[in-house]
């Protein structure tokens, strides 16, 4: 992990027994999504699914959401060529993440309205009380939700609230999403971290290729999905931004 340990600005990684706690935030705060953040979780991806050190991975957020923030001036989206790296590095982004071929737990401790479908596609989601999910910065925008979020809401949620939820916006307290299946535990911020490692000690102690081969089974149909569908999506979306 030496490699890439300190290679990512908006990415703290520490690692015990292999369990690799991955931590988004912006300056030790909670993270604010930015064209820098977009393009360093998904090369930091690929460095955790590239290293045979790490057996399980936990990934959270710094302070007291998970993210809530975006900067859409630091994207400058104004012409086809910006959105063409956008696309690039877009695909990268969740597909990077599924080839994380160990399981990944989400430690969510807060609110996640920016680009919340990364923690929520975990093998295990354990989220804070004090959680909600929106996809706020896509269609409330005025821009189509094509990035992963059109694949996984309707995966996760089901076809016909997914759509409801993109389509209007909804926000998801931590209770209602346990409801629909979401997140799998809800707990006090405090305990949220603690309970990931806990589970997370578990599955380490499992034999390599159990955990290896579970987790390339339990994302074979996502990575479908995405292979079917995100790139479409990212086209549409890029489209329908630059006709604003």
């Amino acid at each position: 992990m030496d490699d890439y340990a300190k290679k990512y600005q908006n990415i703290r990684l520490e690692r015990k027994d292999g369990i690799l706690e991955l931590t988004v935030h912006s300056e030790g705060k909670s993270l604010v999504w930015t064209s820098n953040a977009h393009d360093e979780l998904a090369y930091c991806f690929a460095d955790v699914a590239c290293d045979p050190e790490n057996k399980v991975v936990i990934i959270t957020g710094a302070g007291d959401s998970f993210c809530s923030e975006i900067d859409f001036s630091s994207f400058g989206l104004s012409t086809a060529i910006d959105w063409s790296q956008i696309i690039f590095e877009g695909q990268r982004l969740l597909n990077n993440l599924l080839d994380i071929e160990v399981p990944v737990i989400a430690a969510i401790n807060g609110p996640a309205t920016i680009h919340p479908e990364i923690p929520v596609l975990s093998n295990i989601t354990i989220a804070a009380d004090t959680t909600t999910f929106r996809d706020s910065p896509h269609f409330p925008s005025g821009i189509v939700p094509g990035d992963g979020a059109h694949v996984t809401w309707t995966h996760v949620l089901g076809p016909q609230r997914g759509r409801y939820f993109l389509l209007t916006g909804q926000e998801l307290d931590a209770h209602q999403a346990l409801d629909y299946g979401v997140v799998n535990e809800v707990l006090p911020a405090e305990q949220v971290l603690p309970r990931a490692r806990e589970i997370a000690e578990n599955i380490a102690a499992k034999p390599p290729l159990a955990r290896r081969y579970t987790r390339v089974a339990l994302t074979r149909e996502l990575k479908r999905l995405m292979h079917e569908q995100l790139s479409l999506g990212l086209v549409h979306e890029a489209l329908a931004a630059l006709s604003l």
